[in-house]
């Protein structure tokens, strides 16, 4: 039997308007302490974004949810925060924030494969 790994998520969130609280899941990012992952999985549907806000500025919405993805990778392109400790970087990521991209709650979740399970959450809760 596979070993379980214990790992949390959290819904990457556009709130065009932060004043209304109205918000579209966007992406998942996941990350487990014991196999040392922490990725994210976004897609920004332009189309129901620009539905839901028509004066949104898609280019500003997509360099924020790259910079979520450059600072998972760990790498210098991540900035200050990029050259954290792996759980550092994932509470900086899920850290409350008044902005147009924000992440939910953070949940507990346990797995055998956290990229599975990571593109089974952007499935479930984006798609």
């Amino acid at each position: 039997m596979p070993a379980m790994h214990l790992f949390e998520y959290a819904v990457l969130r556009v709130v065009p308007r932060v004043e209304r609280e109205e918000f579209l899941n966007v992406g998942v990012i996941l990350y487990c302490r014991s196999l040392g992952f922490l990725q994210t999985q976004f897609v920004l549907p332009e189309a129901r974004l620009l539905a839901f806000a028509p004066d949104l500025d898609l280019v500003e919405v997509t360099a924020r949810l790259q910079a979520f993805e450059r600072i998972c990778q760990g790498r210098a392109t991540g900035g200050t925060i990029g050259q954290l400790p792996v759980a550092e970087r994932f509470r900086w990521l899920t850290a409350t924030r008044s902005t147009i991209v924000q992440t939910s709650p953070v949940h507990p979740g346990r797995c055998t494969d956290a990229a599975e399970t990571l593109a089974r959450l952007y499935t479930q809760l984006v798609q």
